[in-house]
């Protein structure tokens, strides 16, 4: 039965919505948010949370720490969405509304079909005049609260009251009515088709690729009578199909309260069903609510924190809760839809993950799931493999969505995943096959932006010349490969490989393939047929090996600068090799220019309006200056003063820009946050280290934020980041030891950490120039392997 809320209930409801309110409005200072915030605490140790969510908790648990709302409310492009699903959990869902300003619910979702994508199904309660019955219903609403694993509102127009409990493939709502009026339900497919079989309802929903997600859906009470509702006006009918395929069931007046439990399949609807009744038949509300936080404390509770900054544990546990929406276990009872193939396969086992923008999860997201969740992320790879297998070529996918690889982005690197995984002691995976499936993605296929067709002439032109050649302005493009909107990105596409051949080169010499290591070694230095001598800067060529001119490293390449980069300038590229980190330090003249290029990229004016500059590059947000903190490939760049000796300038530039960028509030995250690629940026930072160079097994150090951190390894054994002389303002090194040994270099290896450890900073207000300044981190080509190159 439903569950009323209790006077306690609601007066903790109301509570978290004023403190909210006043945090939205930004009336707060950071007192006063601490302040409000310590009643807050002390509510919940007094009551269950809102509504009836769980039993009482003695302490506060890392899940209480987690704000979807952080940033809800873009600076220019996406915002974060509000996501209730339980980790890695293929039914995900959250509030429909142009962002979080504003006022209208477009119905209530049951499943979001891939990462920032619409619900395929609505779900809308209604009481009163059915002529104004409408596919999806718009909402009025007040009181919206949002935790990982539940949902509750309340439609204060329709004076309807919502709960919501999630599973990982299945769901249950409550409505309570408070209208004496008829009761009607609505539901709807968007595309597809929808049927009532006396007992249930049940039906698909059509999204790309041909692939159909399906759901089962039983309420608690059955109708009087289902109707579809065809143009506006409900007909006699019990099945309906098409655009806005509805069915509406009609309760009268019997009945104030409601509750519908669901499930939702990618193989059909018996499957949908099997996966209702497996997870969340025979089981109330609350306690699905109950399971789901469990699950949600244990998985966050692998990284634990301490300090006395509140509002860092905030962002800290938000960011770590988004790293588990992506990518997507599609994995039912052993079977798994891939529309990679569109077949229905086995599992023999193992998890089957999708929904994985590689582009930018290579970066820190797959390290973060080899440090904490390694059997996971031997899955996610194995299933790349599957994927490469089940498409029409032997290429590993750059784009895997539930519907299939889109192949967005430029680069292919998902080689860097694989070689990151091998290199950290992950053996999940079928290496030999991993290989053959990079090396077709880099040297079959296209290296044009998205697109998957064959290699063509632009191809042959980079394995002949070692560079993507650019067309000069005005030229019109007339290769059939590159895509209309995102042009050739020639420096983009030729920094992006140069990395990639080197990953490619370094799993072939784990498998003892010399000629393939030399070759693809030799190439991972491509990037320097691009490097201007005089400007420092990575400048387009044409054909005839000239350089492009005029130019501007901030404005030229047109729309996104995507002629010449991709949705970054040439500033940000300017040190997209994070392979190489050394020979970049060379190519620029040794370790003072470098660092005084690095200083002038944060300094560097936009050089028009803001208008002006962001109608051009609106991808290139989160600006200091030149840098883009709210666009991936400029993640890795305030840690590379670790490089040049000036340790101490990558601690505060750290610091400073998670002040700045990540906070806890609506605004609180640059920019386009790819469900855990950046945020896993942040999860690594706080903890104070980042894989600069996935593929070589080492962590750069930057500034902890925490007097304490502890990571659970996946075998049972705790690495243990520990800051002495802790304040929140304390941003610098002043000494360290890693597992009781003097440490003065600012990196480690992950063999260092790998049977558990414990790395033990000095922390103080002002730099100590001298830590770590005298052993730069070591890159991806050692001298011994460069002296044996023929370059």
């Amino acid at each position: 039965m439903f569950h009323r809320q209790t006077k306690l209930d609601r007066f903790s409801t109301r509570l978290t919505c004023r403190f909210n309110f006043f945090k939205q409005l930004k009336m707060n200072t950071k007192k006063l948010a601490l302040g409000i915030g310590t009643i807050w605490m002390s509510m919940l140790l007094l009551t269950s949370g809102c509504g009836s969510r769980s039993a009482e908790r003695p302490t506060v648990e890392p899940v209480d720490y987690v704000d979807p709302y952080i940033g809800n409310i873009s600076h220019l492009l996406v915002p974060t969405y509000p996501t209730i699903h339980l980790p890695n959990s293929m039914l995900r869902l959250y509030p429909e509304r142009r962002d979080f300003t504003g006022d209208m619910l477009k119905g209530l979702p049951s499943v979001v079909t891939g990462h920032r994508r619409g619900s395929a199904f609505h779900i809308s309660p209604f009481q009163g005049d059915k002529s104004k019955l409408r596919p999806v219903v718009n909402y009025s609403y007040d009181l919206e609260e949002i935790k990982p694993y539940a949902y509750s509102v309340y439609l204060d127009e329709a004076l309807i009251n919502v709960d919501f409990g999630v599973s990982h493939q299945s769901a249950m709502y409550a409505f309570e009515f408070e209208k004496e009026e008829p009761v009607s339900l609505v539901l709807n497919s968007l595309n597809g088709a929808v049927k009532w079989d006396g007992e249930a309802f049940s039906g698909y929903q059509l999204i790309e690729n041909n692939t159909k997600i399906y759901l089962y859906l039983k309420p608690a009470a059955q109708p009087k009578a289902v109707n579809a509702l065809v143009g506006g006006k409900l007909v006699d009918a019990q099945e309906a199909s098409g655009r806005n395929a509805c069915l509406v069931l009609d309760y009268g007046t019997d009945i104030s309260a409601l509750e519908l439990q669901y499930g939702i399949s990618f193989i059909d609807e018996a499957q949908a069903r099997q996966n209702m009744e497996r997870e969340v038949v025979g089981k109330s509300l609350a306690e699905i609510q109950s399971i789901g936080r469990d699950l949600w404390n244990q998985t966050l509770g692998k990284i634990s924190v301490s300090g006395t900054d509140e509002d860092a544990k905030k962002v800290f546990y938000t960011s770590l809760y988004r790293t588990f929406e992506r990518p997507v276990c599609l994995s039912e009872d052993g079977r798994y839809y891939s529309a990679f193939d569109g077949t229905i396969h086995q599992d023999n086992g193992r998890p089957f993950y999708t929904d994985d923008w590689i582009w930018d999860s290579y970066r820190a997201h797959h390290p973060l799931n080899v440090l904490i969740d390694s059997e996971k992320e031997n899955d996610i790879l194995h299933s790349f493999i599957l994927m490469a297998e089940q498409m029409d070529n032997m290429w590993m996918p750059t784009f895997p969505e539930v519907s299939g690889d889109s192949r967005r982005m430029n680069s292919n690197h998902a080689v860097a995943s694989v070689i990151d995984a091998y290199r950290k002691g992950l053996r999940g995976f079928d290496l030999e096959k991993a290989f053959l499936a990079c090396k077709g993605a880099i040297t079959e296929k296209t290296l044009a932006p998205w697109s998957g067709m064959p290699a063509g002439e632009l191809d042959q032109f980079y394995k002949d010349e070692g560079y993507f050649p650019a067309l000069p302005e005005g030229v019109e493009e007339t290769v059939p490969e590159v895509h209309g909107f995102e042009s050739r990105q020639p420096v983009a596409v030729t920094l992006g490989t140069s990395y990639d051949e080197w990953c490619l080169a370094q799993i072939a010499k784990e498998l003892d393939r010399e000629e393939d290591y030399k070759k693809h070694l030799e190439n991972s230095y491509n990037y320097r047929n691009l490097f201007h001598a005089q400007t420092h800067f990575f400048h387009p060529k044409d054909a005839q090996g000239n350089f492009i001119e005029p130019f501007d490293y901030r404005f030229s390449g047109g729309m996104g600068a995507r002629k010449f980069y991709g949705e970054n300038n040439g500033w940000v590229y300017r040190w997209d090799v994070q392979h190489n980190v050394s020979d970049l330090v060379g190519l620029m003249g040794g370790p003072e220019q470098f660092v005084a290029n690095l200083n002038a990229t944060f300094n560097e004016p936009l050089g028009r309006s803001k208008y002006g500059f962001y109608a051009q590059l609106p991808d290139h947000t989160g600006n200091v200056g030149q840098f883009s903190m709210a666009n991936e490939p400029s993640l890795h760049v305030p840690y590379l003063y670790n490089y040049a000796g000036q340790p101490w300038k990558t601690q505060k530039r750290i610091r400073t820009l998670m002040d700045q960028w990540f906070r806890n509030d609506l605004m609180g995250v640059p920019g386009d946050e790819d469900g855990g690629g950046m945020t896993s940026f942040v999860v690594f930072s706080q903890l104070g280290f980042y894989p600069v160079t996935p593929g070589l097994a080492m962590y750069n150090i930057g500034s902890p934020e925490f007097e304490k951190a502890s990571i659970t390894l996946p075998n049972g054994k705790t690495f243990t980041i520990t800051a002495e002389n802790y304040a929140p303002e304390h941003k610098y090194i002043q000494s360290a030891t890693l597992n009781g040994a003097p440490l003065d270099q600012p990196y480690f290896w992950h063999d260092d950490i790998r049977d558990g450890g414990e790395l033990t900073v000095v922390m103080g207000s002002k730099a100590n120039f001298e830590w770590g300044a005298n052993q730069a981190p070591p890159s991806g080509v050692s001298n011994e392997e460069f002296q044996q190159l023929d370059l």
